[in-house]
């Protein structure tokens, strides 16, 4: 999604991070009462673009974006009210779902809806409007990916969109394949391999990036993808789609040594700035932080395997009048419009969810590097043989941190098989 040098989540990080507010109107989690001149009903709408611009312009830009629509509807009977968030984005709703209620409005940044709020009707289907207004290429994959028994809870306007990132002077001086090469996992080992030869270079950083691997090694066969697109179940992970994607990963996390296991994608993105390793799992956010080194390049994952996903965004409570239901509506139809999503692809630096915006176009006709090559990232995901949402939207947060944490320790095991097995009864267990 959506940021700075080589962020390994632009959707979750936003809510996470623990940075200083840059607005007197930022809070630490709690749920601040909206002021009301008496004149106008206000609209609050919570998200996470609460740094400074020198700490991260990107969301000076998103601010700006909500500022504008503010000001277009600042003589309405409703009053629209922007108010970043350095806590965590998921804490406001869930405190206000413990009281039976729903935040007027709440960009979530990647999270997940709360089952609870779904469950007592506290958030609004939007699939009607959309359907209504014409939108669905608008808000593109979030109209069927984040679908609940027929009804649409919540929008994204950006993508988690990954390939990855790899050093084209290290697989030349090596003669490894390229991604593009990677037709399979054996290809893709081999590479892997070949690139360790070169003294001082190690293959990638695995610990939370090996995530990725996992994802797209499941997204290989049909099965795999099919688990992928329901919650994971007992049958799911004794599976041999799932046993032999997890065997896979951990093996390739093993081969790479347990000195390059451990930590997140921000752990390894100096050192493959700097030509140490030869690949790095990102997304094409990350082009802000390589654009600088011509020897860097986006690929594809073995099998010419990509992640799309939407998470969490905008997401509207049912319990509003009907202006204030309005103006959430509108800021919605807002954010999704053709003007809007060209800003969020060439100023965020995010894959945009419109699917009517031609980034490939965008990107020939500008004159910044950054955007060339976000342009080039995102058509060879688009291009991708397939295209696979998160393990993290697929089966939940629980169960993306017991993988990621397992994935880090195979990288020191004598036995990757017992390993998988041991993972697997983990998961049996945490989902019982």
């Amino acid at each position: 999604m959506k940021k700075q040098l080589l962020k390994s989540t632009v959707v979750l990080a936003t809510a996470a991070l623990g940075l200083v507010a840059c607005s007197n109107n930022s809070n630490e989690g709690t749920d601040p009462t909206p002021s009301n001149d008496g004149k106008q009903e206000v609209l609050e709408f919570y998200h996470g673009y609460f740094h400074n611009e020198d700490e991260w312009p990107v969301a000076k830009v998103m601010r700006d974006l909500y500022d504008d629509f503010a000001k277009q509807h600042e003589d309405g009977p409703v009053q629209f009210k922007p108010t970043p968030v350095s806590g965590s984005l998921v804490d406001i709703m869930n405190n206000k779902v413990a009281s039976g209620q729903f935040p007027d409005m709440i960009d979530l940044a990647g999270n997940a809806v709360s089952l609870a709020a779904i469950e007592q009707d506290l958030v609004l289907d939007l699939k009607p409007y959309i359907d209504e207004n014409n939108l669905q290429k608008n808000v593109g994959l979030n109209y069927t990916q984040n679908l609940v028994d027929g009804k649409l809870f919540t929008v994204h306007d950006q993508m988690f969109t990954m390939g990855l990132w790899y050093n084209k002077d290290i697989f030349e001086a090596t003669g490894a394949k390229t991604p593009e090469e990677w037709n399979d996992w054996s290809a893709f080992s081999s590479a892997m391999e070949q690139v360790r030869t070169d003294k001082g270079i190690y293959a990638f950083g695995a610990g939370e990036p090996a995530i990725r691997l996992l994802n797209t090694a499941l997204a290989e066969t049909e099965e795999g993808r099919k688990l992928l697109e329901q919650p994971l179940t007992e049958e799911g992970i004794k599976s041999v789609a799932f046993t032999n994607a997890l065997t896979t990963v951990m093996t390739a996390v093993n081969q790479n040594g347990a000195q390059n296991s451990g930590g997140s994608a921000d752990t390894y993105s100096a050192d493959f700035v700097q030509n140490k390793s030869a690949v790095f799992f990102n997304g094409v956010w990350a082009a802000g932080g390589v654009v600088e080194n011509p020897a860097i390049a986006p690929g594809l994952y073995p099998g010419h395997v990509a992640i799309s996903s939407c998470g969490g965004g905008m997401t509207i409570s049912s319990s509003m009048s009907k202006e204030k239901q309005e103006l959430a509506l509108e800021f919605l139809k807002y954010m999704t419009s053709d003007e809007v999503q060209k800003v969020i692809f060439e100023k965020v630096g995010a894959n945009p969810a419109n699917e009517n915006i031609n980034v490939a176009e965008l990107a020939e006709h500008s004159d910044d590097p950054t955007v060339k090559l976000l342009g080039t990232a995102i058509a060879q995901v688009k291009n991708a043989d397939y295209a696979v949402k998160t393990i993290n939207d697929a089966w939940g947060g629980d169960v993306r941190s017991t993988l990621i944490n397992a994935l880090s320790e195979s990288a020191a095991s004598s036995d990757v098989n017992q390993k998988v097995q041991e993972t697997q009864d983990t998961l049996i267990a945490l989902i019982n």
